[in-house]
């Protein structure tokens, strides 16, 4: 599949409204004035490991992930785009579960990004991918602290309001475990006053 066509039909799948597009399922457990406490049900993720840095993790990862989900997979299905698209750093071996039985270790550097799948696929009934560097996996049942906020995908953006979520964190006494993820709701092309975005920390 070209990437090219593959980007453009992930944007066009992202300009549909907000209430279209399959999200995560939560419960919100507690709201602040700066961040909710989430809880999240598991789900499934299609996601790839990338160099970075981090302003060009995203770009690396898209062509690449929206090859599986418009039919770069074995028997060339189509998934519809979900949001958010996540990303975070890779800094510790993490082990992956792939749809065959073959365990993956990742590299303890570059990014992770991630594509939810709709959620009324399994492990057992997503069609394997072909690129090798997409990986299929669960995700657990998780607690997450989330700060939203609007804007553009800029790092100080970005570094703003995760120093924003972290300071309120530590204030509150609220323990975090692992790296922040950063998730993005709309398409590049979305007028930076009108999106999405969010930092979310997993918490005990």
């Amino acid at each position: 599949m070209n990437p090219f066509k593959a980007i453009a039909g992930v944007l066009i799948a992202m300009t549909a409204t907000a209430q279209a597009i399959e999200q995560p399922k939560f419960t919100v457990l507690r709201s602040t004035e700066v961040y909710e406490i989430r809880r999240y049900a598991s789900h499934v993720v299609a996601e790839v490991v990338v160099p970075g840095p981090a302003t060009q993790a995203g770009n690396q990862a898209f062509p690449i992930l929206a090859g599986y989900i418009f039919g770069k997979n074995k028997g060339e299905r189509r998934f519809a785009m979900t949001a958010p698209v996540t990303q975070t750093a890779a800094t510790a071996a993490v082990k992956i579960e792939m749809t065959a039985p073959v365990m993956q270790t990742l590299a303890s550097d570059g990014f992770i990004v991630q594509f939810m799948m709709p959620g009324a696929y399994t492990l057992a009934t997503l069609p394997e991918p072909l690129d090798p560097r997409v990986t299929l996996r669960e995700v657990p049942e998780q607690t997450v602290a989330a700060i939203k906020y609007s804007g553009t995908w800029s790092q100080s953006n970005y570094d703003e309001h995760l120093e924003r979520l972290a300071k309120a964190l530590a204030q509150a006494g609220v323990e975090t475990l692992g790296e922040p993820v950063y998730s993005r709701y709309d398409p590049p092309f979305t007028p930076w006053f009108m999106r999405t975005n969010e930092i979310w920390f997993r918490v005990k």
